[in-house]
C-alpha cells in the first residue's frame, strides 16, 4: 500500500517523496498533506512523528482511538470510515521536515485520483501549505468538492491542541 521513500538526509539537495495514496471505492474524504516529514519517511509511514497530532485528531472526529492502533490497523479504519490519505506533493527537495524549506516540487494528479474515486465529496487540507498548492492543483475541479482547510496537525504549528480539534470536527459531517 505503501511504497518505501526515500531516506532521511538533511542535505539541501535531498529529494523527498510521498508515500502512494491510502483510499479505495468508498472513499468520499479525502485529506491531503503536503509532503511526509523526516519521521514520517523514516517509519515509510504517514503522521509518523509522535509530537504530529493527526492520529489523535481524526480518532476524535471518528470516535475511534487511532493513536492506539498498529498502523495497518489505523489504515483499515481509515478506509472503513470512507477516509483517505494522501499528499500535493509527489517528490520535492527539502532539507529537514518544513513545508517553507520546500523545492523543486513536482505535484501529484490530484484530479486523476478524485476522478477515481466515484464516492468522493469533501477534500481537506491538513495545513495552509497544502491548502495554498491543493487548491492550485485542483484549479476550477475544486468546484465540484466540498473544501476544508485545516489547521496543520504538526507540532510546528503551535496553535493550542482545543482550537486544532475545534476546526478539525467540521470532518465529522463529510
Amino acid at each position: 500500500m505503501i511504497r518505501p521513500a526515500s531516506l532521511p538526509d538533511d542535505s539541501a539537495d535531498a529529494l523527498k517523496r510521498c508515500f502512494d495514496p491510502v483510499v479505495d471505492a468508498g472513499t468520499r474524504l479525502l485529506i491531503l498533506g503536503s509532503l511526509p516529514g523526516e519521521k514520517s519517511l523514516a517509519h515509510s509511514q504517514y503522521y509518523a512523528h509522535p509530537q504530529n497530532k493527526f492520529w489523535m485528531l481524526l480518532g476524535e472526529v471518528l470516535g475511534v482511538d487511532l493513536k492506539s492502533l498498529p498502523y495497518d490497523e489505523r489504515l483499515a479504519s481509515l478506509l472503513a470510515h470512507g477516509v483517505g490519505l494522501w499528499d500535493v506533493v509527489a517528490q520535492a527537495q527539502r532539507t529537514g521536515s518544513l513545508d517553507s524549506n520546500i523545492r523543486e516540487r513536482d505535484d501529484n494528479d490530484l484530479l486523476a485520483l478524485a476522478a477515481s474515486l466515484p464516492r468522493l465529496h469533501t477534500i481537506a487540507f491538513n495545513g495552509g501549505t497544502a491548502a495554498k498548492l491543493g487548491v492550485k492543483v485542483l484549479g476550477e475541479h475544486a468546484q465540484r468538492y466540498r473544501i476544508v482547510s485545516l489547521p496543520s496537525s504538526s507540532p510546528a504549528y503551535t496553535l493550542a491542541y482545543a482550537q486544532k480539534l475545534q476546526a478539525w470536527r467540521q470532518l465529522s459531517t463529510a
